[in-house]
């Protein structure tokens, strides 16, 4: 996805009220932009931080300006806060060359309602033929990394374990599941469950690959003027 106008960068000067973050421009500005990220924002908030917005015209938005892109650490590596972005772009990458083992499916569905503790899940892929099962697949963006390693979750996620039960669910039912790390990253170079930060959910993870639900990850290509889906990276569970 093509950010038009590119992303406009500047400096944070502090994230609060979990959806707010001051920002100064470039031109000397200070705006308060949303902040779309439920997350502890783990590596990703640090006061001083260089950081990238994207604008709205919209009259009808409280803000105009909206947290996409940072800076972290002193490597020059950008991570995505967005979440809803790592959604977009899995959506090209599933419409557009798939990943291998995904192939063949002539539809492919968002935001589909789907399990008993009703959930959606990001993205549905069927087979009008009936000659593959359908694939249910859930989205998760990735920000927090140490070296080259990336972590999810940041924060301890109810709302993750629950959609880690409705995936089961569906293998059970006959159907396939996937859970699709989103990376976004620029210095993560595979995936692992955040053992010490959500330790149910590291070993429910474990437990429903062990069961049939699949675990994948692919790469984020940020940079201000577009996202897109790089190349897969490894799952270590």
């Amino acid at each position: 996805m093509e950010f038009d106008p590119p992303l406009t960068p500047g400096i944070l000067v502090r994230r609060y009220k979990r959806f707010l973050a001051d920002v100064t421009l470039d031109s000397g500005e200070t705006v308060v932009a949303h902040c779309p990220n439920t997350g502890s924002m783990m590596g990703c908030d640090a006061p001083g931080s260089r950081v990238w917005l994207s604008h709205s015209d919209n009259p009808k938005r409280k803000l105009s300006w909206t947290w996409e892109l940072v800076e972290t650490g002193s490597g020059g590596e950008v991570a995505c806060i967005n979440t809803a972005r790592a959604n977009t772009v899995m959506g090209e990458l599933l419409n557009g060359a798939r990943p291998g083992g995904l192939t063949g499916y002539d539809r492919v569905r968002p935001e589909v309602r789907y399990g008993s503790e009703k959930s959606r899940i990001d993205w549905l892929l069927e087979d009008s033929t009936g000659q593959r099962r359908p694939v249910w697949i859930e989205v998760k963006n990735v920000t927090l990394a140490e070296g080259s390693v990336a972590y999810f979750p940041d924060a301890v996620t109810a709302r993750g374990q629950k959609h880690l039960r409705e995936l089961q669910g569906r293998v059970e039912a006959g159907d396939r599941a996937m859970l699709l790390f989103c990376v976004s990253h620029s210095g993560a170079r595979e995936v692992r469950p955040a053992e010490g930060i959500d330790p149910v959910y590291a070993q429910l993870l474990r437990e429903v690959v062990d069961k049939g639900v699949a675990c994948r990850a692919w790469r984020m290509t940020m940079t201000p003027e577009a996202l897109e889906p790089g190349g897969e990276v490894s799952v270590v569970l």
